[in-house]
C-alpha cells in the first residue's frame, strides 16, 4: 500500500463520494467557509461593494472559484491593498487559518503573516500569491493563472 500524503487522500475521498458532501465537511474543518464564485477568462472579479469583508481594515474572504481545486484567501493589507494566498501550508499542505492578524497552520504550527510571507517554520517557502489589482470601478481582480 502506498503513502498518501493529506491532500491527495482528501482529492480522492471528494472524488469518490462526490463534492458536494464533501465541501460542506472541509469548509467546517478549514474554519472559514469559502465562497463560490464565477471564473472568466481565467480570473475571479470580487465586486468590492458587495463584500464588506473586504473593505475593513484586516478582513478577509475565502472564494472558492469555480472549476478550480484549492480555495483562495484574500486578505485586506494596511493601506487597503490586498493580498490573494493559496490557503495551503507549504511544510505539509495542510489548510490554513486566519488568527487575528496572523494566517497559522493548525497542524504543524507554521505561522504567515498576512502577504504569505513565513514569520515561523517549519514552513520555509511563502504561500502561494496570486497578482490582482483594482479597477476604476471597485472590482478586485484575481488573476488564477498567476499563482507563485
Amino acid at each position: 500500500m502506498s503513502n498518501l500524503d493529506r491532500r491527495t487522500f482528501v482529492h480522492h475521498a471528494a472524488t469518490a463520494i462526490g463534492a458536494t458532501p464533501i465541501a460542506a465537511m472541509l469548509a467546517g474543518c478549514a474554519g472559514i467557509a469559502a465562497r463560490a464564485v464565477p471564473v472568466t477568462n481565467n480570473s475571479v472579479r470580487l465586486a468590492l461593494s458587495q463584500n464588506p469583508e473586504l473593505t475593513t481594515p484586516g478582513g478577509f474572504l475565502k472564494i472558492a472559484p469555480e472549476g478550480h481545486d484549492d480555495p483562495i484567501l484574500v486578505l485586506v493589507l494596511q493601506g487597503g491593498d490586498f493580498a490573494a494566498l493559496s490557503p495551503i501550508c507549504t511544510h505539509r499542505g495542510c489548510t490554513v487559518g486566519i488568527e487575528g492578524t496572523l494566517v497559522v497552520c493548525p497542524c504543524h504550527g507554521s505561522t504567515y503573516n498576512r502577504e504569505g510571507r513565513v514569520l515561523k517554520g517549519p514552513a520555509q517557502r511563502p504561500l502561494s500569491r496570486y497578482a490582482h489589482r483594482v479597477t476604476a470601478d471597485g472590482e478586485l481582480v484575481i488573476d488564477l493563472g498567476s499563482a507563485s
